[in-house]
């Protein structure tokens, strides 16, 4: 198992090198500042231009050595008191690194890639010229049964598209379904996914993971969630439910920053201080969330299974061009 260490105070300084410094890492140019002005007659203070350049760098040096990451990811990165140049832990500190991460992908010095956004999908067709044509194509997404010989099946859930954004790729490699509930995950969207194992269901226990906030909705979305698909489930499937982060000893050995709860929200009262799931670095918490899965799977299945889908790859390859020159 990996052991998570905590953060480098707010990633690197700005004009410090990495083995992952790209030729971008410090811009040339700081692009303009465009900081909002409050209602009223009291101005906001607008940052310099050495300010804005300080920002920048702090930002591009934190996307350099971990990517993708959300905005709300590199947000939290840039709220560190210890950084040369913090936002505020407001919405108008949000909007300013908001602002900052997409003019600096409009300039080209972060490559659009490393911000990951799955609040808006679009939904294709695939179309093929022929059967040749779409073995050809549709062969690099051949995958083998990864969890074949495992003693349980395995999903991650997590309270927001934000989240799993930054868990899709080790999900996918892992071969583990992803579910990013929005919140109070609707009835619809859980029956349909406790269909999947109601179908196909081999007798193997269902191990689910969940991220999510802290605060006093935050707990409780696990708690519904795992109601709710146990009553959706088939009775002789049997569901193992963990929240692997936030929790109250990940707050403390990460450092993570925290918020006051609402004076109004009367719900889970043990609850004194909160935290957003995004305030977890994103390196540490893909590590967390595939350590978790890693050691559901036998030894050595990824490396095993990867050598298999290479073959399978392959000899379908060689289908699509035996087609192509008639001979099938």
């Amino acid at each position: 198992m990996t052991t998570h260490k905590k953060p480098a105070p707010g990633g690197n300084r700005a004009g410090s090198k990495t083995a992952f410094d790209s030729p971008h890492s410090t811009p040339t140019d700081p692009l303009p500042d465009t900081a909002a002005y409050c209602a009223g007659t009291i101005k906001r203070t607008r940052r310099t231009a050495a300010e804005v350049a300080q920002l920048d760098a702090q930002i591009i040096d934190v996307l350099t050595v971990d990517h993708p990451q959300s905005v709300r990811h590199v947000y939290y990165r840039m709220t560190d008191p210890r950084l040369p140049e913090p936002v505020p832990k407001t919405d108008a500190g949000y909007r300013t690194v908001q602002n900052r991460c997409l003019l600096l992908r409009r300039s080209g010095a972060v490559p659009y890639g490393w911000i990951s956004d799955m609040s808006r999908q679009g939904h294709f067709v695939n179309t093929f010229n022929d059967g040749a044509d779409f073995l050809s194509r549709m062969s690099g997404l051949y995958r083998g049964d990864l969890w074949r010989d495992a003693d349980v099946r395995c999903e991650v859930w997590c309270e927001s598209r934000s989240i799993a954004s930054v868990l899709l790729a080790d999900c996918r490699e892992l071969a583990v379904d992803l579910y990013p509930c929005g919140g109070f995950s609707s009835v619809s969207f859980i029956h349909s996914a406790a269909q999947e194992h109601n179908g196909s269901d081999d007798g193997r226990p269902l191990q689910v993971f969940y991220i999510g906030d802290y605060d006093p909705a935050g707990v409780l979305i696990d708690a519904s969630l795992e109601k709710e698909l146990r009553a959706h489930l088939s009775e002789d499937i049997e569901l193992r439910f963990e929240r692997i982060g936030i929790n109250t000893d990940q707050i403390a050995e990460y450092d993570l920053p925290t918020k006051p709860r609402k004076d109004t929200d009367r719900r889970s009262s043990q609850v004194e201080r909160t935290v957003e799931a995004e305030a977890m670095p994103a390196h540490i918490l893909r590590s967390i969330v595939r350590d978790r899965i890693e050691s559901l799977l036998p030894a050595d299945a990824l490396a095993v299974s990867k050598v298999a889908e290479q073959s399978e790859r392959e000899h379908l390859r060689r289908v699509a061009r035996m087609m192509e020159g008639g001979r099938i």
